[in-house]
């Protein structure tokens, strides 16, 4: 094998794991987008239900494999901050997170 082929497999070694880490990061961010909304709409409804929305919003975070980072009542919305946490190799774990609002029209 020859410098230039080394270097070649190299090259595309190190290029397959940077799409990779983009990847899982990108599918964290989707994760963390999903888990704010379903857990700013269970907010919500626990809201009308006259039931805490914040632990509500917790319990969907965590279903769904992610952290609720900030929970507000603004009214007659509710304000979800989540965060889901990624391991991007010897980038070191990261928090991708989101926010969504929910309350009735």
């Amino acid at each position: 094998m020859s410098v230039v082929t080394a270097f070649a497999a190299a090259a595309v070694l190190a290029l397959t794991v940077a799409v990779l880490l983009v990847g899982r990061a990108a599918v964290a961010a989707h994760s963390a987008r999903s888990a704010a909304d379903l857990a700013a709409l269970a907010g919500a409804h626990a809201l009308r239900t006259a039931e805490n929305p914040c632990s509500v919003a917790a319990g969907v975070a965590t279903a769904n494999r992610a952290v609720v980072a900030g929970c507000t009542v603004d009214g007659h919305d509710v304000v979800i901050r989540a965060e889901v946490r990624i391991e991007l190799g010897i980038l070191g774990a990261r928090a991708a997170s989101a926010v969504a609002r929910a309350g009735p029209l």
